[in-house]
């Protein structure tokens, strides 16, 4: 079912250093990624081309759409907010092979988040039925909601890998964060990662800066 979706709406990708110069400032150097070995949360068992301004990010973006047989429609949806089910992502977590953390950290640090964007498939049954949302993705940005946000926990299902969904859910991301006059954006990537990210116009370590962590020692 996957390789019948089609691409029904997307806004066009973040603008380039020289466009983002007219519009705020250069996207990669106020995007930073530190090159670190991220430890993932997960849950317990149990439980633009051009101006960015014409690009505004929306709370809920329908990317793909699929027409079934039986004249259902299957969507995959980009939405801003809401609530999310610490249930479901407990088990997108378990998809990614990410370690698990106690659920209730999880659902503070949801609770906490400035901004959580999820992905999620949407069954539209053909007696126009009430629809079901499935979390499919996700990602998550702390920030002082004034200068800086730190985008964390960035997923996508691995049955819904390599359809452009994890670059769609980072764009629009920092859209709304740019939208909100937030423009020091900042994350942490895996080693394997880190061209994805760039390819997006991060840009790892600039200007010298270092990421510096403390652990507690046992």
């Amino acid at each position: 079912m996957i390789g019948h979706f089609r691409v029904v709406r997307t806004h066009p990708p973040l603008a380039n250093k020289s466009s983002l110069q007219r519009a705020k400032a250069p996207l990669a150097k106020q995007c930073r990624v530190t090159r670190t070995c991220r430890v993932p949360y997960a849950v317990k068992e149990g439980s633009a081309k051009g101006n960015l301004e014409a690009s505004k990010p929306q709370d809920e973006l329908v990317l793909v759409e699929h027409a079934k047989e039986d004249g259902g429609i299957v969507q995959i949806v980009y939405r801003n907010g809401g609530l999310v089910d610490a249930g479901a992502l407990e088990t997108l977590c378990d998809k990614v092979g990410w370690p698990r953390r106690p659920i209730s950290k999880v659902q503070t640090a949801l609770a906490n988040s400035f901004l959580t964007s999820g992905l999620y498939l949407r069954q539209q049954p053909s007696d126009k039925s009430e629809k079901s949302d499935k979390l499919i993705g996700l990602a998550r940005a702390t920030s002082d909601h004034v200068f800086n946000a730190t985008i964390w926990d960035v997923l996508v299902d691995p049955a819904y890998q390599g359809q452009g969904l994890g670059k769609a859910l980072v764009e629009q991301m920092v859209r709304t964060l740019l939208q909100r006059d937030i423009t020091n954006i900042t994350l942490f990537a895996d080693a394997n990662v880190v061209e994805f990210y760039q390819q997006l116009g991060f840009e790892a370590e600039p200007e010298g800066i270092r990421g510096m962590f403390w652990y507690p020692h046992l």
